[in-house]
C-alpha cells in the first residue's frame, strides 16, 4: 500500500461519521457553541430589547407596554442629547490624537536605534494597566490643590497661572478624561501600526532612495499605502471604544461636574441603577448599539476600499 493511500485511509479513520454512514458535515462540530451563544448572549440580548417599549423599573416582573415613548423622551431630552455631543467630541479627539500619536511612536521605535526595544516596552506598558487603576492614577495628577499633582508640577517650572481645577471645570473636564484615555491607549494603537511598518519591504525604500526620494515622499509613496490594513483596524477600534467609553468617565468624573462629562453609556447606566428606569435606559442602549453599528458599518465600508485602492 502506497503513503497516499494510507494517508486517505487514516483520514477517513478519523473523520466523523454520522450512524447511518457517510461523514458528518463540517458544522456539525459548530452547533454545541452557536447553541451555547444563543443562549447566552442572543436570548438575553433580544430579550432585553423588548425591555425599550415598556415601562419596567427593574424590579418585579410588572411592566406596561408604552410603544415609542421612551425613544421620544430620549431624543427630547436635555440630558440624552448632551451625553451624545459629549461621545461624539470624545470619539473624534480619541480617534485623532490617539492614532496620530501612536504613529508618530511606531514611526519612532521603528528605528535603529538601540534603545527602541526598551522604548516599545514603556510606551506599551500603560495598555496593560487597568483603566479604573489608571483613572484614579489620574484623578490625582487632576488634584485640584495647587501643591498637588499637575498643579504642583506647573507651580514648579513658573507656570502656576496655568493651574485649573481639571475635573471640576465643565469647560475642560471632558478634555482631561480624553487626555487619560489617550495616555493609555496610544501605546496600543502604536503596536498595531508598529506591525504594519514591519511587513513593508525593505527593498521598495532603497529603490526609492536611489531615485532621489527623500523621507516624505517615501512616507507618503510607500509606506502610508501599505498602513491601510494597520489603519482600518486602529480607526475602527478607537471609533468603537470612544463611542462606548464608560469606565474612565465613572471613575473619574461620574459624568460631572452637573452634565459636563456624561456619554451616553453613563446615561443608560444611571437611568438603570440610580433611577430605576430600566426601560428608558433600554431604550437609550438600543439607541446606542444602532448607533455604534451604523457607524461601524459605514467606517468598515469606506476603509476597506481605501485598502483596495492602496
Amino acid at each position: 500500500m502506497t503513503v497516499t493511500a494510507q494517508a486517505v485511509r487514516r483520514d477517513a479513520v478519523k473523520a466523523p461519521r454520522r450512524r447511518g454512514g457517510g461523514i458528518a458535515p463540517p458544522w456539525l462540530f459548530a452547533v454545541p457553541a452557536l447553541l451555547i451563544y444563543a443562549l447566552v448572549v442572543l436570548y438575553p440580548a433580544f430579550s432585553g430589547a423588548g425591555s425599550a417599549f415598556t415601562d419596567w423599573s427593574g424590579v418585579g416582573a410588572q411592566r406596561s407596554f408604552v410603544g415609542l415613548d421612551n425613544f421620544q423622551q430620549l431624543f427630547r431630552d436635555d440630558q440624552a442629547l448632551g451625553a451624545l455631543r459629549n461621545t461624539l467630541l470624545l470619539t473624534v479627539a480619541i480617534v485623532v490624537v490617539q492614532n496620530g500619536i501612536g504613529l508618530l511612536l511606531a514611526l519612532g521605535v521603528h528605528t535603529g536605534i538601540k534603545s527602541r526595544m526598551v522604548l516599545r516596552v514603556i510606551f506599551f506598558a500603560p495598555v496593560v494597566v487597568s483603566p479604573v487603576m489608571v483613572s484614579f492614577l489620574w484623578k490625582y495628577v487632576y488634584n485640584p490643590a495647587p501643591d498637588a499633582g499637575l498643579n504642583a508640577a506647573l507651580g514648579a517650572i513658573g507656570l502656576g497661572g496655568l493651574r485649573q481645577d481639571w475635573l471640576g471645570n465643565p469647560s475642560i473636564a471632558l478634555w482631561s478624561v480624553a487626555f487619560t484615555v489617550i495616555w493609555q491607549c496610544a501605546g496600543y494603537s502604536m503596536v498595531i501600526f508598529l506591525a504594519g511598518l514591519e511587513g513593508v519591504p525593505a527593498e521598495l525604500h532603497e529603490s526609492a532612495m536611489v531615485d532621489g526620494a527623500g523621507t516624505v515622499a517615501r512616507f507618503r509613496h510607500i509606506t502610508w499605502p501599505l498602513l491601510a490594513p494597520a489603519v482600518t483596524i486602529n480607526l475602527m477600534l478607537s471609533t468603537v471604544g470612544g463611542l462606548t467609553l464608560f469606565t474612565q468617565i465613572i471613575a473619574m468624573t461620574n459624568g460631572g461636574p452637573g452634565y459636563a462629562t456624561d456619554t451616553l453609556s453613563t446615561v443608560l447606566y444611571k437611568q438603570a441603577f440610580v433611577f430605576g428606569k430600566f426601560g428608558y435606559s433600554t431604550a437609550v442602549a438600543l439607541v446606542l448599539a444602532i448607533f455604534v453599528a451604523a457607524v461601524s458599518f459605514i467606517q468598515i465600508g469606506y476603509l476597506r476600499s481605501r485598502e483596495t485602492a492602496a
